[in-house]
């Protein structure tokens, strides 16, 4: 092998370290890359990890209360007396004399029922109570006699005891034969089925020729008897308005039949008690219906404007944290930290409730608190749609 000249060798060691130095730097830069896009990666990881841990929330203001609630509530109406008709005595319709809808005064008659039992009934008892009375006129005569006899001692005194007690008998035999004529007779008289009071006929169940049975079963009711001269409008309030309800208290009617028409009643009666299932208060009101408007039976949307509470607060039902110390609120501060504070409930809206104390009108309260959510957690507020980002014009 020739030998390389001692030049050339000297020319190629630095060539190849400064190729060495170049790979080196290289590769340090390769790495330092590496660890900082490592870095990088696990600091924004980081910060998008604790950014997704805070709640983005919404939030609301406590508002007043109004200066007169307006409370609407089903009412149903009912006649001022509604009755319905049963036979008392058994037997067939021979003829009915009133049709729904027909005004009828107080003991008109209304149908007529034939019995011919009850007549043959009657009819043996007449004859029943001419025999106790004959039997009790002979016994009455024959103690009178008896008595006599016994005066000039002529018959024991036994004797005449036993005809005095026989008379005795035959007198209660002749009340007991009184009393159920009587009876008999009522019942004859039941036989016209007549209007209990003024009112008019809204059924009429019956027709002629139809079985009429008046025993311990007496089935539907022949007619049904309503006075519509002054109806009834029955009102179930709930328990947190219960003590604005007062006899002489006012509120409108609104009837489905009569759209654009409001009609005014007045509470006449509180049942003074609530309801122990629903806790609602029963209410009667009343109202005059000479003209025959309104129908019994209607539903009426009945309107309370009752006086409402102006210094109080109201919120958003959807705000309000059950927790074992009682009712709570969310609220954020400037700094969008939220605060746990507790409040006392008053009246319940459905939507809303009444705050007696626990917050301001100036606190933003956090709707829809998530249950996690713990005094002095960072919180974002999030923007309402519509309105531009912070920072933005």
């Amino acid at each position: 092998m020739p030998d390389v000249p001692p030049s050339s060798t000297a020319a190629a060691d630095p060539r190849v370290r400064r190729y060495a130095l170049i790979a080196l730097a290289v590769a340090l830069v390769l790495a330092a890359w590496g660890i900082l896009s490592r870095l990088s990666a696990r600091i924004a990881l980081e910060h998008a990890a604790a950014a997704a841990g805070i709640f983005t929330v919404a939030t609301a203001h406590p508002s007043r209360g109004p200066g007169s609630d307006l409370l609407v509530l089903p009412g149903t109406v009912q006649a001022f007396y509604e009755a319905p008709i049963y036979a008392r005595t058994a037997g067939y319709l021979r003829v009915w004399r009133t049709d729904i809808g027909a005004s009828v005064k107080k003991g008109q008659l209304l149908a007529e029922i034939d019995a011919p039992e009850v007549d043959q009934q009657l009819r043996q008892a007449e004859a029943d109570l001419a025999t106790a009375q004959a039997n009790y006129q002979l016994a009455r005569t024959t103690t009178e006699r008896w008595q006599g006899l016994l005066a000039t001692e002529s018959v024991s005194k036994q004797d005449a005891d036993e005809r005095a007690g026989d008379a005795a008998a035959k007198a209660a035999a002749a009340q007991s034969a009184a009393a159920n004529l009587a009876r008999l007779k009522e019942l004859e008289a039941f036989k016209r089925v007549v209007a209990p009071f003024d009112g008019v006929v809204t059924q009429r169940n019956t027709d002629v020729g139809a079985l009429i049975n008046a025993g311990e079963t007496p089935g539907s009711a022949l007619f049904r008897v309503a006075d519509t001269h002054r109806l009834r409008i029955y009102v179930s309030v709930p328990q947190s308005y219960a003590g604005q309800i007062s006899p002489g208290l006012t509120a409108g009617l609104v009837f489905a039949d009569r759209p654009g028409k409001r009609y005014q009643a007045a509470v006449v009666s509180t049942a003074r008690a609530l309801d122990a299932s629903s806790r609602t208060l029963q209410v009667e009101l009343q109202i005059d219906n000479s003209g025959g408007e309104l129908l019994p039976g209607s539903y009426a949307e009945v309107h309370f404007d009752l006086q409402g509470a102006s210094t109080t607060l109201r919120i958003p039902v959807n705000a309000v944290l059950f927790r074992a110390q009682g009712l709570l609120v969310a609220t954020v501060d400037s700094t969008n930290h939220a605060h746990l504070q507790r409040i006392t409930q008053g009246r319940d809206f459905g939507r809303e409730i009444e705050v007696l104390s626990g917050i301001g009108p100036d606190d933003t309260l956090i709707v829809n608190p998530p249950d996690s959510i713990s005094d002095g957690m960072q919180v974002r507020i999030a923007v309402p749609a519509g309105a531009a980002p912070p920072g933005q014009g």
